[in-house]
């Protein structure tokens, strides 16, 4: 075997050296940053208040933009994101009408008026939803244009059943905050006197209370055990509605039909609260017109009233329609930590319009 010369030794002894040199140097890859580990998550939710301005005698406040509103949460000012009028935002509109007897002498009249107020308001690409309330909340016609809404209104018939209000409410909520498309301004309106015989809740807190009697107690004793589980169960089921309205971001508007007969007994003027509570919660109002009798046995009187009624409606129906033409969608995105469930406060202002009055829901409850 021939021997390496001290020349040939060194040579390679450079070869090796320079191979492990730039093996050293070898540049590592960058790794590559997915576009998921590139994004800077904010936590962070958006808001969504519909806010209606009038002036002092009812008329809409028109041309307001995001610099004429002030939003605070909890008393701390918010940034607002974005505001967007009647004329750029489209409505969704659930109505709800009531088919019990409670409101059955004037059925007819009423939803040929309802009839005209959507006629009146809705746009093209504006939509509605039409329930009756019963003894459940019952579908006549899924969302679609005012023409189609308007025919499927006329086509209610009235019934002696019981009335699901606050089921129905509530769940017109859900739905109507699960099928609208986002950025739309979404109102249920309610045609009923606002009382409530027949919601699951109330009827399960009857039996059960009931349920844990003995024989012996019966008369006045049981009717009185039936009433303060009945009412306790009202309260319960007022604040699932408000919940659930409040989640869908609706305003909720009510008119009741029965008018000053709610002057007659406790429970007339409870299912009115009802509708005031919910209404004033959420930015809405509850109108109370006081309409004259049209089935009495005096068939002028009746006339006269009719005439009468129908002047108070379509003036009620005026002032709703100025307030949707007043409401404006305005959203802001809410950085504060909250605890689950806890109801945030919000304050709405025009401050630069001392003579506008403003109506915005008044608060939301916060989901983590």
């Amino acid at each position: 075997m021939p021997r390496l010369t001290t020349t040939c030794v060194i040579f390679l002894f450079v070869i090796l050296l320079n191979s492990f040199v730039s093996f050293g140097q070898t540049p590592t890859p960058t790794p590559k940053i997915t576009e998921e580990e590139g994004v800077i998550k904010v936590d962070s939710r958006l808001i969504v208040v519909p806010v209606s301005v009038t002036s002092t005698n009812g008329e809409p406040v028109v041309g307001l933009t995001l610099k004429d509103f002030a939003v605070t949460e909890e008393g701390k000012s918010q940034q607002i994101e974005s505001v967007g009028n009647a004329e750029q935002v489209p409505l969704e509109i659930a109505l709800l009408f009531d088919i019990s007897a409670s409101t059955d002498a004037m059925f007819h009249f009423q939803k040929e008026t309802a009839a005209k107020f959507l006629r009146d308001v809705m746009r093209p690409d504006d939509r509605a939803t039409i329930y009756s309330i019963g003894q459940k909340l019952n579908l006549v016609q899924q969302r679609n244009t005012a023409q189609v809404s308007i025919e499927a209104l006329r086509s209610i018939g009235s019934t002696k059943e019981q009335t699901a209000f606050y089921d129905a409410v509530r769940q017109a909520a859900e739905q109507i905050g699960k099928n609208a498309s986002e950025g739309r301004r979404k109102v249920i309106l309610v045609i009923s006197d606002g009382e409530d015989t027949n919601s699951e809740g109330i009827l399960a807190a009857i039996w059960n209370a009931e349920r844990k009697l003995v024989d012996t107690v019966s008369g006045p004793q049981l009717r009185q055990i039936r009433v303060k589980a009945r009412d306790d169960a009202k309260a319960a089921e007022q604040r699932k509605v408000v919940r659930a309205l409040q989640d869908s971001d609706a305003v909720l508007f009510a008119i009741n039909p029965t008018g000053s007969s709610v002057q007659l007994n406790s429970m007339s003027r409870f299912g009115q609260d009802n509708m005031e509570r919910f209404a004033k919660e959420t930015g809405g109002t509850a109108f109370l017109p006081m309409f004259g009798a049209i089935d009495t046995p005096d068939n002028y009187q009746n006339q006269i009233n009719m005439r009468k009624n129908s002047e108070t409606l379509e003036k009620i129906f005026r002032q709703l329609a100025n307030e949707l033409r007043a409401q404006y969608l305005v959203q802001y995105y809410a950085e504060a930590e909250y605890p689950n469930n806890k109801f945030v406060k919000l304050n709405v202002s025009v401050p630069g319009r001392s003579d506008a009055k403003v109506r915005a829901r008044e608060g939301y409850y916060a989901k983590n």
